[in-house]
């Protein structure tokens, strides 16, 4: 019979599967428009001779007779084809044929290489030239847009194609980064790169990186909300011209065509951050005008009607539906000869909290705390961590990015560790704190038994992640926080980082489960529910400085760069996230380890899945 905990688990199982099928179906639908746009996972040997995946976009009668534009997109730095998504799906359904690239050094693509990061134009352009081959694309209407390193790698393209014996670039869309102003062969004098190339460029007022202007010592004169006044700014819209021998000052949102052959300069400056400029509805609309204008529109749509909102909806419950999954197959392997032992009958004992006791789980919620926010900000500002966490500095830490979090966790599942210890010598061993009997101490059978469920499970959710990535093309994701497939070299990698991580999630596990599982206000939810909520407040707490900052002073806060803030956006919900998982499993086999065995696993995938890998 089951344990009263695990009657309705089959409800939840059942959800999830319904979730994550319904997730995929739509964003399908979605993706191809209806099933009007046929969509191919690519991979091929570039004329770079690196290896380069995307995705192809190639709208239903399009061909050799009916040739399409051509459009190829690229994402930022430290994320892969997949966060196109709302350009892809927009710029398909309006008839262009639209090729999505995963950057070397990203998704499926060949590393990055230190030495040469401009590569191929970091791959963007030996897309230019796969889609110059391809019978049904109109080889005079090729277009690159790309978002924050995208558009630097769309630079890097047009600065390859000025120098072909046959330039294939007809059109440029960049998307928060800045155009090339000046020439550096030429004592930095304001030119014009893009030439008669129709060109257009969001600049976010509240952009963490780009659209400053600077003095000789480097120091910011500007913010971003005032670059269209600035010269830079007037130079691209006045076709490279000096600033200073023009009149007239050129406005944001409106189209220019007076450059050569009539090619059109356009910017637009909408009040967003960097990152939001990957999933804005406005920005989407921007680019899809400018393309429209640009080279016309085979199906034309208005700009405002969008549909790539549905498929990120989806994709989002899918990323739930994945999320459930995890508990609920986990808990379902407890009802197998294999795993059997592992299961309670009934829920450890709980009781609410003494006065004292409360006291030192206040205390200790705010010493954790505290040291989650102050060890981020110093990490940011060590030089050695910076150096790796860049990719400047050569290490067996090819995923500087992941280091940096990674690190970040293994500080603070180490300060946990002194907390429970000093918690427990102080406090829990003179008031009856049993750590045996809490499952701290469950045995090495007990132990290794978690330990292969917690990696069944994972094996399991990630299996209905490749299924779903190779039959529809679909991976589960919100925004910045993806769980995607990914090829054999990221376990390599992965075994790189899962010890960090394990550190903290283990730690993590046992304290909100052994240390602080109590009822407050008679309720043990709502001590589940503080416990994730701590675990997520110093992130929330510095993301909410810095943007407070921002919008008040038009600037992030001096000394904590914008990345920094941004690479917590997905950590806030994961960590939240986690906690409830390590309390739901705990719960029915008293066993704090599972959790932080999933967790750990989970958290390193998606991290090395969706991030730069360099090569020194």
């Amino acid at each position: 019979m089951k344990p009263p905990m695990l009657k309705r688990n089959g409800f939840w199982l059942a959800l999830s599967l319904v979730l994550v099928v319904l997730s995929s179906i739509v964003a399908s639908a979605v993706q191809t428009s209806g099933y009007t746009v046929a969509v191919k996972d690519m991979s091929w040997e570039t004329s770079s001779g690196e290896s380069m995946s995307a995705l192809l976009f190639k709208p239903n009668g399009v061909s050799a007779d009916n040739k399409a534009p051509a459009i190829i997109v690229a994402h930022g730095w430290w994320n892969n084809k997949e966060m196109q998504d709302a350009n892809y799906v927009e710029l398909a359904r309006r008839g262009y044929v639209v090729i999505s690239i995963d950057m070397y050094g990203h998704g499926d693509s060949d590393y990055l290489t230190n030495s040469d990061i401009t590569l191929g134009g970091t791959g963007l352009y030996d897309a230019v030239k796969l889609a110059a081959d391809l019978p049904y694309v109109d080889t005079s209407k090729i277009g690159i847009s790309g978002h924050s390193n995208g558009a630097r790698a769309a630079n890097f393209s047009v600065a390859i194609d000025n120098a072909a014996d046959k330039q294939l670039i007809a059109a440029v869309f960049l998307v928060d980064n800045d155009p090339v102003y000046t020439d550096a062969s030429n004592d930095n004098k304001y030119f014009d790169l893009y030439g008669s190339r129709d060109t257009g460029l969001v600049a976010d007022q509240y952009d963490e990186f780009f659209f400053r202007s600077y003095n000789a010592q480097g120091v910011a004169l500007t913010t971003p909300r005032e670059y269209i006044g600035t010269p830079n700014a007037q130079s691209f819209l006045h076709y490279g011209v000096d600033p200073s021998t023009v009149s007239d000052t050129r406005e944001a949102g409106k189209v220019y065509t007076d450059g050569a052959g009539g090619a059109m300069r356009v910017v637009f400056t909408p009040a967003q951050t960097h990152p939001w400029g990957t999933i804005s509805k406005g920005t989407v609309a921007d680019q899809i005008d400018f393309w429209q204008q640009a080279f016309g529109a085979p199906n034309p749509i208005d700009s405002g009607a969008q549909t790539w909102q549905v498929k990120e909806a989806f994709t989002t419950l899918g990323l739930i539906g994945f999320a459930i999954f995890l508990l609920a197959f986990a808990r379902s392997l407890l009802g197998t000869r294999a795993f059997v032992a592992l299961r309670l009958e009934s829920p450890r004992a709980i009781t609410t909290n003494s006065r004292k006791g409360l006291g030192w789980f206040w205390g200790a919620m705010v010493v954790s705390a505290l040291v989650s926010g102050i060890s981020y900000v110093l990490m940011s500002q060590t030089p050695w961590i910076q150096g790796i966490a860049f990719n400047v500095t050569p290490t067996i830490f090819t995923q500087g990015a992941v280091f940096f979090i990674a690190l970040w966790a293994a500080i603070n599942g180490v300060a946990a560790i002194v907390v429970m210890t000093i918690s427990y010598l102080l406090f829990g061993r003179k008031n009856g704190l049993d750590l045996r009997e809490l499952g701290l101490l469950p045995g090495w059978r007990r132990f290794f038994q978690g330990l292969g469920l917690a990696a069944l499970t994972v094996a399991a959710a990630y299996g209905i992640v490749f299924f779903f990535s190779w039959l529809l093309h679909t991976d589960f994701r919100f925004w910045v926080l993806a769980v995607k497939d990914f090829g054999p070299d990221k376990l390599w990698i992965a075994l790189l980082y899962v010890p960090f991580f394990l550190v903290y999630f283990l730690a993590n596990s046992v304290a909100i489960n052994v240390f602080n599982r109590f009822t407050l206000r008679g309720k043990e939810w709502l001590n589940t529910l503080v416990l994730a909520l701590v675990n997520s407040l110093a992130p929330m707490v510095l993301v909410i400085a810095q943007y407070v900052t921002f919008f008040i002073t038009g600037d992030v806060i001096p000394g904590f760069g914008g990345i920094f803030s941004i690479w917590l956006f997905p950590v806030i919900v994961i960590l939240a996230a986690s906690a409830v998982l390590s309390r739901k499993l705990y719960r029915v086999t008293g066993n704090p380890y599972i959790g932080g065995f999933i967790n750990a696993a989970v958290v390193t995938l998606i991290a090395v899945t969706n991030t730069l890998t360099v090569n020194y």
